[in-house]
């Protein structure tokens, strides 16, 4: 089956801006672009870091702040640091999350969930910035026409990979959802045949009314065995 990948997805048009770049500049370029971030490059064009709204906001947020001092915390002393920075460098988030292009949709995913970021830099296999994909870009996968989503479900899960005879299944797809009715040989190659549909991207579900000629796994859980 094929994958969309990041690069299938993402912004190649990045605003970006320097580390030495000054704290009006980069306000004024996030507004301008209306996006909450952008990646700050160093002087040989590698990616530095990514400074955000929420980097910024730190400077108001500590403006007449007296604090804890010494006896503060690790992160409070970092969020202070940050507040004191009047430029990208100063005030940028280092340890960024970054993705290559060739990386999967599916695998993007996960990756924003788990660092709970909205937004991933896209670096080449030379380190160099090549794009951004947000939350939005890996959405438009559910952008797929369900003619294209059905094709593929037929002609990749049950002809190439299940081998099935296409005159006995059939493939319904509606807004992104498919139904799999008719009958496949073994009732193991049911639950196959579901998890293989649900992969391909665009698919939003799947509703399972499939049978099957013949019980190779013992009881059945809702499939009706044809005689």
């Amino acid at each position: 089956m094929t994958r969309m990948n990041v690069r299938d997805v993402m912004t190649t048009r990045v605003a970006a801006v320097r580390e030495n770049t000054p704290f009006k500049e980069i306000v004024r370029v996030l507004v301008e672009w209306r996006v909450s971030a952008v990646p700050v490059l160093d002087e040989n064009d590698r990616l530095a870091g990514i400074v955000s709204e929420a980097d910024l906001l730190t400077k108001e947020e500590y403006q007449n702040h007296t604090g804890a001092g010494l006896l503060a915390g690790r992160r409070e002393r970092t969020v202070r640091a940050k507040a004191t920075g009047d430029t990208a460098g100063q005030l940028m988030t280092i340890s960024a999350i970054t993705v290559r292009p060739e990386t999967s949709v599916v695998e993007a995913a996960p990756i924003m969930d788990k660092h709970a970021v909205k937004r991933l830099p896209v670096l080449d296999a030379d380190g160099a910035l090549v794009g951004i994909v947000s939350r939005a870009d890996l959405l438009k996968v559910f952008l797929r026409s369900d003619d294209e989503i059905r094709e593929e479900v037929v002609r990749d899960v049950f002809m190439r990979i299940m081998w099935a005879d296409p005159t006995l299944f059939e493939v319904e797809v509606r807004d992104g959802v498919v139904t799999l009715s008719g009958e496949l040989q073994q009732r193991s190659s049911v639950p196959v045949a579901v998890r293989l549909t649900r992969a391909v991207d665009g698919v939003v579900d799947v509703v399972d009314r499939l049978t099957y000629a013949v019980d190779d796994g013992g009881k059945s859980r809702g499939h009706r065995a044809i005689r």
